[in-house]
């Protein structure tokens, strides 16, 4: 299963605003340490601030920051959220469809994935790696992942 670019970004924006809890962050500093588009950066900080996992403050002074507590955001739930429907194949269009028993092999297969994720909080992954040397590559300007 390949995810989208959206999902994408939105886990490198909240691993991001995980690693600097502290204090708020700028879109553009997010773009920078990722090397990626600004305008793509709103369009998901947009929507993550709308579902309840970003808090954006406007004005002078302003910036994003996580909702809520990184141990309550759930990252099975927030991809689910990112990725919407997921027609791992297609199976939508085929005309088989209705008889085919590989619909529900698939259904299982992605429903497994997301279970997967859903075990886990953004302060557990955050934990998983080195939380030190996450803040030190982001802080670098070495387009951290990109």
């Amino acid at each position: 299963m390949r995810l989208t670019r959206f999902t994408d970004f939105a886990i490198r924006v909240m691993l991001y605003l995980a690693a600097h809890e502290d204090r708020l962050c700028s879109i553009s500093e997010i773009a920078s340490a990722y090397d990626i588009s600004q305008n793509h950066l709103m369009k998901v900080v947009s929507d993550l601030a709308g579902s309840g996992y970003v808090q954006s403050l406007r004005g002078r002074g302003g910036g994003i920051r996580l909702a809520r507590p990184a141990a309550e955001i759930n990252i099975g739930q927030m991809v689910r959220h990112t990725e919407g429907r997921v027609d791992l194949v297609g199976c939508g269009e085929c005309p088989l469809a209705p008889a085919c028993g590989m619909v529900c092999s698939f259904k299982d297969a992605v429903e497994a994935f997301f279970a997967s994720l859903e075990k886990y909080s953004l302060a557990d992954i955050v934990a998983k790696g080195r939380p030190g040397q996450l803040r030190q590559i982001l802080a670098s300007g070495t387009h951290a992942g990109a």
